[in-house]
């Protein structure tokens, strides 16, 4: 993959084979962020567990105290006086089954976040093609299916987001914006780190985080050390 002058020229201000602790690693992807827009920071950390094994999946959320610096919209099914809570509550679409038939049938996803009264989960369980496959179905784990919709979609609003290990044994996460700084950003991907390894599964063996790697959108991956995080 050829890369530009500006990644270019990012990589020659990191070493290859250091682990830079976290405050260190942080301070060098923003100083590589060379991008004319505000590019948003990525966690990737590969856990020492096997996905294949149901007690051993790694899956949750996470309210991050500085949020992700990104508009999250909001969709959310539900019914009754339920309706008016979560639109008093800041969510911007309400409603079942006219929101179903958009997605079904229109290809409709203008929301980030997806979230669900349990009333409900008979009704959208049939979008489970179309929204599992984007990380989009709401599930009690995450806290996406729940009765008080209003508290879930302040939570989405503020900042919450759901980390999940990936068919490589990878989490990938936001953890804020270039324009943070490395403050906000350590604070961000330190609750990450922190409910991620509250996370772990009682039956993993060995080194439970293997690598971690920091990267702004258009930067190159910072390895950070494992042993400094926690």
């Amino acid at each position: 993959m050829k890369h530009g002058k500006k990644y270019q020229d990012s990589i020659k201000l990191i070493e290859k084979q250091k682990l830079y602790d976290p405050r260190e690693g942080i301070e060098t992807v923003l100083s590589t962020a060379k991008a004319k827009f505000d590019e948003t920071v990525e966690a990737s950390i590969r856990l020492g567990v096997d996905p294949r094994h149901a007690d051993q999946q790694v899956r949750g959320a996470v309210v991050l105290p500085n949020g992700t610096g990104k508009t999250v919209r909001t969709l959310v099914f539900t019914k009754g006086d339920k309706v008016q809570a979560a639109l008093d509550a800041g969510a911007d679409y309400v409603g079942d089954q006219e929101y179903i038939d958009k997605i079904t049938k229109e290809n409709w996803f203008e929301f980030d976040v997806v979230i669900a009264s349990p009333d409900m989960m008979g009704m959208i369980g049939r979008l489970g093609k179309v929204l599992g496959p984007k990380g989009l179905m709401p599930s009690p784990k995450a806290g996406t299916v729940t009765p008080d919709v209003a508290r879930a979609v302040k939570e989405a609003k503020a900042g919450k987001i759901e980390y999940r290990l990936d068919k490589t044994n990878i989490i990938h996460c936001p953890i804020g914006k270039v324009s943070f700084g490395e403050e906000k950003l350590r604070e961000n991907f330190d609750t990450l780190m922190g409910a991620i390894i509250k996370a772990k599964p009682a039956s993993a063996k060995g080194q439970y985080i293997k690598s971690c790697v920091i990267a702004s959108t258009m930067g190159p991956g910072i390895k950070v050390n494992q042993a400094k995080i926690g």
